[in-house]
C-alpha cells in the first residue's frame, strides 16, 4: 500500500494551491504515494496579502497535522505560507517550524534543507540577525548537533559526519573578530565529540558548505537562517527540500515563499513541492510514520 501524504495549500493567496495541485498530478508523485489535498473551502483573490489567508493557512495546516497525528495520513508536505499574513491573523508563529512544534507539543525541532548536494541544519531560524548571539547557547547548539546525528540515518546516512558553521568572520579567528566560537561553539562541540557524535568546527562559514559539497561532511549545521540557505539555494534551488527534524509525524516542504507576484498565473514551478511530496513518501515508507525521530 502507497502512504498517504497530506499536501497543504499554504497561503491561498500565493502560489501554494498552484504547485500542491500540480504536485498531486506529478507522475512521480502518483507513482510514490497517494496525495491529498488540504485547502480552504474558498478561493482567494491572488496575490492580495490579507489576515483571512493567513488565519486560513493556520487552519489547513492544523487539519492536517490533526489527521497525521491520528494515522490517517502517514506524512505532510507544506505550500508556503506568508509570516506577515500570519501576523496579520494575529498568530504569534512566524513559520511553519515553530507552528508545528507547538501544534504538537515539541520542545526540539530544527529546520533542515535536504538536497542530494548539500544538507544544511539551521541552529536558528526566524528571529532578527542582531538576537542570533544571544540564541546561540552550549545547550541549544548541543541539542542541533545531537537531532542533527539522530535524523540523518533516517535519510540513508547510518553514520553522519557533520560540520558546525562558525558565526562570526574566520570562525572568531582564536577570539580576535568574535568570542562566540571559544565561549559557545567550541565546548558544543567538544561536549557532542565526547559524547560519541562525529562533529567538527567551528569552521568559516566561507567555505565549510563547499568543503560539504565536495564530500568531507554530510551535514552542515548554520548558526543562522540566510548563513545556511544562501549556500543550499544557490546549489539546488527548486530541488532542495525543507524538513522539520524533531516532531513526532512528517513533515517536508518546498524552499521557496508564496511568490505573490506571479499567484494566479498559472507558471510556478512546482519542481521543490514535488521533491518534498516524494521526499515525505520516502521517509513513511522507511519509517512505518513515526516522525523524523522520536523525542529522548
Amino acid at each position: 500500500m502507497l502512504p498517504r501524504i497530506g499536501i497543504t495549500a499554504g497561503d491561498p493567496a500565493g502560489i501554494g494551491p498552484e504547485i500542491a495541485r500540480k504536485a498531486m498530478t506529478d507522475a512521480r508523485v502518483v507513482a510514490a504515494c497517494e496525495p491529498l489535498f488540504y485547502g480552504p473551502g474558498h478561493e482567494f483573490q491572488p496575490g492580495a496579502l490579507s489576515a483571512e489567508a493567513g488565519y486560513a493557512a493556520y487552519e489547513t495546516i492544523v487539519r492536517a497535522v490533526r489527521d497525521a497525528e491520528a494515522g490517517g495520513i502517514d506524512g505532510i508536505a507544506t505550500a508556503p505560507i506568508n509570516k506577515e499574513a500570519l501576523a496579520l491573523a494575529g498568530l504569534p508563529w512566524r513559520g511553519h517550524t515553530e507552528m508545528l512544534a507547538d501544534l504538537t507539543h515539541t520542545k526540539r525541532v530544527a529546520m533542515m534543507f535536504w538536497s542530494e548536494k548539500l544538507r544544511v541544519v539551521l541552529a536558528t531560524i526566524h528571529i532578527p540577525l542582531a538576537q542570533v548571539p544571544s540564541a546561540l547557547t552550549i545547550e541549544s547548539v548541543m541539542d542541533i548537533i545531537d537531532l542533527t546525528c539522530r535524523a540523518l540515518p533516517r535519510f540513508g546516512i547510518p553514520h553522519p559526519r557533520i560540520a558546525l558553521a562558525g558565526l562570526n568572520p574566520h570562525a572568531g579567528e582564536h577570539g580576535v573578530l568574535g568570542i562566540e566560537e571559544s565561549h559557545v561553539l567550541e565546548p558544543a562541540v567538544a561536549r557532542s565529540a565526547k559524547a560519541g557524535i562525529d562533529i567538527a568546527g567551528p569552521f568559516p562559514g566561507d567555505t565549510i558548505f563547499l568543503r560539504a559539497m565536495r564530500g568531507e561532511f554530510d551535514a552542515v549545521i548554520a548558526c543562522y537562517h540566510d548563513q545556511g540557505l544562501i549556500p543550499i539555494k544557490m546549489v539546488a534551488f527548486g530541488q532542495a527540500v525543507n524538513v522539520t527534524l524533531g516532531l513526532p509525524i512528517i513533515r517536508t516542504s518546498v524552499d521557496h515563499g508564496t511568490a505573490f507576484d506571479i499567484a494566479g498565473k498559472g507558471i510556478a514551478d512546482p519542481e521543490s513541492m514535488v521533491q518534498a511530496v516524494l521526499l515525505a513518501a520516502r521517509l513513511a515508507v522507511g519509517s512505518g510514520s513515526h516522525g523524523i525521530y522520536s523525542q529522548r
